[in-house]
């Protein structure tokens, strides 16, 4: 199955992941080789820290080649679907009880990003909007309890 990703999330991983190989990498086979340089490798703590940190970057290389391989990336701009929500809607909600507003992105599970507002195809709030308009009311399971929001506006920001 091919999971979906947005063209604008796919380029930011995409640029990760050419940055991993050809900045990140060399840098830590540099360090490796400097701390090697230092001697007895059992007490160097700069060289195990170096190889901890080869084994995280080269293990996040692997992980965005598989993922982005198989990814499907949607391109939000072609999309027209209205005010209806689907993969890749920026949603502005309103909680019912106390009118805080929020904005969300729904994106692919690779990309998910909460502080940047970019949330899970996956996630309960992005299943609960899925599917609905501008002006339809949706309730969510949080661990305060349950929560009504309703939907102010449906984008396709590409």
């Amino acid at each position: 199955m091919h999971a979906p990703i947005t063209a604008k999330g796919a380029l930011r991983l995409r640029a990760e992941l050419e940055e991993l190989k050809s900045v990140k990498r060399p840098e830590v086979i540099a360090a490796i080789a400097e701390a090697r340089a230092h001697g007895d490798l059992k007490e160097n703590a700069e060289y195990h820290a170096a190889r901890e940190q080869q084994g995280f970057i080269e293990g996040r290389i692997k992980h965005l080649e598989g993922e982005l391989s198989h990814a499907q990336v949607i391109d939000i701009a072609n999309l027209s679907v209205g005010d209806k929500v689907v993969f890749g809607a920026t949603v502005e909600l309103a909680d019912v009880d106390t009118d805080e507003q929020k904005t969300y992105q729904i994106v692919g599970d690779l990309e998910a990003d909460i502080k940047q507002g970019l949330i899970a195809i996956s996630s309960p709030v992005a299943r609960a909007m899925i599917g609905k308009h501008e002006g339809d009311a949706i309730t969510i399971e949080a661990p305060g309890g349950i929560r009504e929001y309703e939907i102010i506006s449906v984008k396709y920001l590409g």
